[in-house]
């Protein structure tokens, strides 16, 4: 049911259509048995039988290839509108959130969720034409006899009772294979990016092989074995009384009231025409239950297609005099025994054309400065002020537009995100030859030719990215860590400097000491809080 509504709640009039017009063809179905069993009956038919037997035919014929079409079209629809809804939502969710809910999770979201949902609403026109077809025959049988028709409810009552625990049963099954489906996304993940590490660890790659990824999609086979085989029972229950009832018909029904043979024809019939939509219904249960699964997840983590996404941001103010950190701080959970860390509070006061390295030990909260300066986590206490103007969130957006960042984890996407046009390529072209990348990359259409390079000269491509952007803020973290000696120093004595003659203010994150002299100031964290922030002449490493 859930599916339905949703498929309601995107589709709207038009899936009422297509289901109006799958009810219509049902129903023609459920009078051709009518009309057969007639016909059975009779020694010999009129030209008016043969005509409604046609028409008939020929309106549930059309009116199942329609309500089929635009069925598997809105659907389709339907399921293309949630993924590039989801994608918003991603892009528009903060960063702590996302974080919170994990890489893993959103690719089952993003992949196998969103693929169960589209296979199950592809299956969704010829389920509503059976069920059409069953209540009409439902209808047909109840004007042959209310006795009957009492004796079919009744076991539709005793079969909807018994079903009732396999449906529950299996469905749990499902949802707890889909709950290990996104440990063993988890697994897969870190397979591919630590195949070195395991291909060097013979001990350690069996280990993480028979404990980690063979228990886990041990767990996902059982419980989906689990929940299938539920299903399946089912379904052979189902057949079992359908037999019984048919047996009822034919040999205790005429004992108990009088029905005379053609009704009894009639019934059984009916009853056999009956089997293939029951089965069909029956048979996609599973992947029904699935589909209202991955819903139920979609819901559960408030991604809902329903959730309005963030306006466009305006374009950064290219001009300011004074960037302020007042009072900030910023808690959150470590992974040692669940301790808090907690950053500040930092007060800060920068100008344009500043350059300023960020130092301090591992986990002294340079990554998280880092986040909290340029927007992408909220300060839990203290302001943020550019200029005269404090920021909250509702320009939090157009604030982050004023950085640009290569993070140690940067990713390299293959182009030039919002640039394009022929004058853009020569500018990075250009960009290229200073980076010494000329010779391995060309950059055609705001496109890389490739950036299957090593992770230093990956690093030089983010590099171009970020000054192809032109922020008027830039923070840098680690990015020197994977350059050779020589352009480690082209790094600092020319590209900073220059970057600082264009009035653009630096942040650079670094270890590398005997450069911090190009700097104006150096700012040291230990354990979240400011040690000293002084000159490079005068600071004390």
């Amino acid at each position: 049911m859930s599916l339905v509504l949703f498929l309601l709640q995107t589709s709207g009039l038009a899936l009422l259509i297509a289901l109006a017009t799958g009810l219509v063809s049902g129903g023609c179905s459920a009078a051709l048995i009518a009309l057969i069993s007639y016909s059975i009956a009779q020694e010999a038919v009129g030209v008016v039988v043969v005509a409604a037997f046609v028409g008939l035919g020929a309106i549930a014929l059309i009116t199942a290839m329609v309500s089929r079409i635009l069925l598997v079209r809105f659907s389709q629809a339907a399921v293309f509108e949630l993924q590039l809804q989801l994608c918003r939502q991603i892009l528009a969710t903060e960063l702590k959130s996302l974080e919170a809910l994990g890489l893993p999770r959103l690719l089952v979201i993003l992949t196998e969720d969103i693929q169960v949902i589209a296979a199950a609403a592809s299956i969704l026109p010829v389920l509503m034409i059976n069920i059409a077809g069953t209540v009409g025959c439902m209808v047909y049988v109840s004007w042959l006899s209310w006795q009957v028709l009492a004796l079919v409810l009744l076991i539709t009552l005793v079969a909807s009772l018994s079903c009732r625990w396999f449906l529950v049963a299996g469905r749990r099954g499902l949802a707890a294979a889909r709950e290990n489906q996104e440990r063993l996304f988890q697994h897969f993940r870190s397979l591919i990016e630590g195949i070195k590490e395991l291909k060097l660890h013979y001990r350690g790659r069996q280990d993480f092989f028979a404990i980690d990824l063979q228990q886990t999609a041990h767990q996902v086979r059982y419980y989906n074995q689990k929940g299938l085989s539920l299903f399946a029972v089912l379904d052979s229950w189902g057949k079992f009384i359908y037999f019984f009832a048919v047996g009822l018909v034919l040999f205790a029904l005429p004992n108990w009231i009088g029905i005379s043979p053609n009704t009894r024809v009639a019934y059984v019939l009916t009853f056999t025409y009956l089997l293939g939509p029951m089965e069909n219904l029956v048979n996609k249960l599973p992947l029904l239950g699935q589909a209202s699964v991955a819903l139920d997840k979609l819901a559960a983590l408030g991604l809902t297609i329903n959730q309005s996404v963030a306006a466009s941001a305006p374009s950064p103010v290219q001009s300011w005099q004074q960037l302020e950190l007042r009072g900030i701080t910023h808690t959150y959970r470590t992974d040692l025994d669940a301790a808090e860390f907690t950053l500040g509070p930092v007060d800060l006061t920068v100008h344009p054309g500043e350059l300023i390295f960020i130092i301090g030990g591992n986990g002294s909260g340079k990554s998280t400065l880092a986040k909290v300066l340029t927007g992408l986590y909220q300060p839990q206490s203290g302001e943020i002020w550019l200029d005269q103007q404090p920021i909250t969130e509702e320009n939090q957006e157009w604030y982050r537009q004023h950085f640009s960042v290569v993070f140690s984890d940067f990713y390299l996407f293959d182009r030039l995100l919002g640039v394009s046009g022929d004058a853009d390529d020569s500018k990075a072209q250009d960009y290229l030859k200073q980076l010494n990348l000329s010779h391995k990359v060309r950059v055609e259409q705001g496109k890389f030719s490739t950036v299957d390079l090593s992770q230093g000269q990956r690093k030089r491509l983010a590099l171009l990215s970020a000054y192809m952007e032109n922020r008027p803020i830039y923070l840098f973290d680690e990015w020197a860590a994977d350059q050779d000696p020589a352009f480690k120093q082209v790094f600092y004595t020319q590209f900073l400097p220059d970057l600082k003659t264009q009035g653009k203010t630096v942040f650079v994150i670094s270890h590398d000491d005997h450069y911090f002299h190009v700097g104006d100031r150096i700012l040291k964290l230990d354990y979240g809080q400011i040690e000293f922030e002084q000159s490079p002449s005068s600071a004390k490493l």
